[in-house]
């Protein structure tokens, strides 16, 4: 793992433990912002997925959130599963986004001014997330070991092919 790696995890990870634990503290306050969000996702994933056990509860979908946050975030920061990680992060960062910092809904200019600021942080810290989730270290993505092993199966068939008619004719040179 390079310096830069060492570094960027842990800074990125930073703000998905404050927010958290934050969440965590102060569940009932999170829960009423994130009920706007939650009545709408819960029954569109409900139907997604009809066998799922998807709580309807603002509070628990605030602290299962909040909990998966402080996972990802542990797990980020010490490069442990830092793609799947960064995955999950990427994922609860959409609905706390929509949720808590909602500019289009603000009346107020100073307070939609202090919301666009969050969403676009957020938006900055999702671009983040993504660039983590797809970071291969240097090493070849599994796309590239399937093209690399497909050209590599292609180059053997012809070879198998060129030897075969090889054979084949030096087999019918002695024949005759």
């Amino acid at each position: 793992m390079t310096i830069t790696r060492l570094l960027a995890r842990p800074m990125l990870a930073t703000i998905f433990v404050a927010g958290g634990i934050n969440a965590l503290r102060n569940t009932e306050a999170h829960a009423d912002k994130a009920k706007k969000v939650t009545d709408k996702v819960v029954p569109a994933a409900r139907q997604a997925v009809p066998g799922a056990p998807i709580p309807t509860d603002p509070v628990t979908l605030v602290r299962i959130n909040a909990a998966a946050q402080l996972l990802a975030a542990g797990a980020l920061a010490t490069g442990r599963a830092p793609r799947l990680s960064a995955a999950v992060l990427a994922a609860s960062l959409v609905p706390t986004t929509l949720a808590g910092h909602a500019f289009w809904a603000e009346a107020d200019p100073q307070a939609k001014a202090a919301q666009k600021l969050q969403f676009y942080k957020n938006t900055s810290l999702l671009g983040g997330l993504l660039l983590a989730a797809v970071d291969t270290e240097g090493r070849p993505g599994l796309a590239w070991r399937a093209r690399r092993a497909a050209a590599d199966v292609r180059r053997e068939a012809r070879q198998v092919a060129k030897d075969a008619r090889r054979g084949a004719t030096l087999a019918k040179a002695q024949l005759t």
